[in-house]
């Protein structure tokens, strides 16, 4: 039986993780403090705190975050005008837009875009000297099995930050976050191929077998062996990049087989708490044949 302080942080959760969704939803919208303190059905006076308590950052940090994620996208995906895209993620200029930018990912908006991470045909850099001179290196390691809580997520994998948000408050009531948990997303398609309004994912947290899931939050198992790991350095919205990497140019040249088994990316910092060119993410590919 569940006691009653216990049964008060669930519901504390669940009210927390209606806010986050929210959010991620409704980037263009109202944001005010009363509005996400009505969908908490929490006080204005408290709201504040109890949302910071639970995911670790503030609602408008999680708010300007997630602009900054989807302005770092468009930069590197799309041909939009910086100045649109500074109007779209909230800032009455381009200046300022620059300088929270740059904070974040260490260039500004123009010089990210010239980097030209994700647009057609621009391919590594170095790729013409071959890939190995690449900025990536893979190692082979016998990575553990783990049980993961997850929420799934359909949709563009550059908003799985979005199951990621209603996850946390679900683990933190639950005291998962401890300094052990490894934080996973599981990636079942290839955007290459299947739509991004079809992508199919997991965001994911690993636990103990106590842990059992609900409605909200199912299972996963993900098998020990060798993978090949690939660790990025960077936002996430580059990550792509090394995924096209690893898969044209690293494994054709490994001599290895992937295992029947999807890739997964476990996430070794937190983007509430490091800038986005500081995070680090292990990509993680199933090897069969090792």
């Amino acid at each position: 039986m569940i006691g009653r302080k216990s049964q008060t942080r669930l519901d504390y959760a669940e009210r927390i993780a209606r806010v986050a969704t929210h959010i991620a939803g409704h980037l263009d919208d109202d944001l005010s403090l009363e509005r996400l303190a009505g969908i908490a059905c929490l006080s204005p006076y408290h709201f504040h705190r109890i949302y910071r308590a639970m995911t670790g950052e503030t609602a408008a940090e999680t708010a300007r975050r997630l602009r900054l994620h989807r302005a770092a996208h468009s930069l590197v995906a799309s041909q939009l005008p910086i100045a649109r895209i500074a109007a779209r993620a909230g800032y009455g200029s381009v200046a300022a837009f620059t300088r929270a930018f740059a904070v974040s990912y260490g260039h500004a908006p123009a010089a990210y875009r010239r980097r030209g991470r994700l647009l057609p045909g621009a391919g590594c850099p170095q790729e013409e000297d071959g890939p190995m001179t690449s900025p990536w290196t893979v190692t082979l390691q016998p990575m553990p099995a783990l049980r993961l809580a997850t929420i799934h997520h359909v949709g563009p994998y550059m908003e799985i930050g979005r199951a990621f948000d209603r996850l946390m408050p679900w683990a933190a009531a639950r005291g998962l976050l401890g300094p052990g948990a490894v934080t996973v997303g599981v990636y079942y398609d290839d955007p290459g191929t299947v739509a991004a309004k079809d992508l199919s994912a997991d965001a994911g947290i690993s636990i103990g077998r106590e842990i059992e899931g609900d409605a909200t939050v199912h299972i996963v198992l993900i098998a020990a062996g060798t993978h090949a790991v690939l660790r990025h350095r960077g936002p996430y919205a580059e990550l792509e990049r090394a995924y096209d990497w690893l898969y044209r140019a690293w494994l054709p040249a490994s001599g290895h087989e992937p295992a029947d088994r999807p890739p997964y990316e476990i996430y070794r910092n937190d983007p509430r708490e490091v800038p986005a060119q500081d995070l680090v993410t292990d990509i993680c590919l199933p090897l069969a044949d090792v």
